[in-house]
């Protein structure tokens, strides 16, 4: 069954882009996290990468794009990006800063610019599949675009499994 999905600000950056994507609608379940939409779409939870945003000691948000099965190490972070100290924001913060609800945040299409991790191993995965900017609809892309196109710096800060 195919759900017509309509545009957010996620797959309009997509298509100016030119960036092609599959589109994956799913029944958002509260809490359900990576775990829920990667059993619903069948696939493999440490290919559907959570976009995160955080913040560092002086208040300034960024954007960490990880695996949906591992943890960010905000230790490993902080020092990767010469911070103090980086820790998540509130649901709030992170709603003004993205422009998203919490749940369907989308590194693409972010209300106002900013800078963006990937962790390495995530552009291992063949396909990775990435909020597009609502809850229940993920996008699936080439790995690639996530440093080619979002120009996304990458990290290693991946807590060990």
């Amino acid at each position: 069954m195919s759900r017509h999905v309509s545009e957010t600000p996620a797959t309009q950056w997509l298509r100016r882009h030119g960036v092609s994507f599959g589109q994956h609608p799913y029944d958002y379940v509260e809490h359900g996290g990576t775990a829920e939409s990667a059993r619903q779409l069948g696939v493999d939870e440490h290919c559907v990468v959570k976009t995160l945003v955080m913040q560092d000691e002086r208040a300034r948000p960024l954007v960490v794009l990880m695996h949906g099965d591992r943890t960010v190490s905000t230790k490993n972070l902080a020092r990767a990006i010469a911070c103090k100290t980086v820790e998540p924001c509130t649901p709030e913060v992170a709603q003004r800063h993205s422009g998203y609800q919490v749940g369907g945040t989308s590194p693409f299409g972010l209300r106002k610019p900013l800078p963006v991790y990937v962790e390495s191993s995530v552009l291992d995965c063949a396909l990775v599949y990435i909020n597009g900017g609502r809850r229940g609809y993920l996008v699936s892309i080439d790995p690639a675009v996530l440093t080619d196109t979002l120009r996304a710096t990458r990290v290693s800060c991946a807590l060990a499994p």
